[in-house]
């Protein structure tokens, strides 16, 4: 492996850790997104679904967190908050699983747990 695709699966790597420590500090996510959107085009093709993904889970982590505080008054918002930690968990420890297989994700696109 060349090292630009070991620095761009690092940066992959730091990406999907990102996503995890902005359960805790909010701007993080930010800061993850926009870093996969810098790297995604330069990427190795397996490399690119990650960076897919990843701005994916971005994408839609934000619509469930509105989704969650919209309706947090009725409660149910509450749990809309929980299912997006253990989604975002999941899809991050998917991903890094195949990443450390050196493998692209298999489903980039998918709305669930990838």
């Amino acid at each position: 492996m060349s090292e630009s695709t070991q620095a761009s699966q690092q940066t992959a790597k730091l990406v999907y850790l990102l996503f995890i420590a902005n359960i805790i500090i909010q701007f993080l996510g930010f800061v993850a997104v926009v870093i996969a959107y810098i790297h995604k085009d330069d990427a190795a093709a397996w490399l690119q679904s990650h960076y897919q993904f990843q701005i994916r889970t971005f994408w839609m982590g934000l619509l469930y967190l509105f989704i969650g505080v919209l309706f947090a008054f009725f409660l149910v918002g509450y749990l809309i908050l929980v299912f997006w930690v253990i989604w975002l968990v999941v899809r991050c420890v998917k991903g890094m699983k195949y990443l450390d297989q050196q493998k692209p994700h298999p489903n980039p696109t998918s709305w669930l747990f990838g």
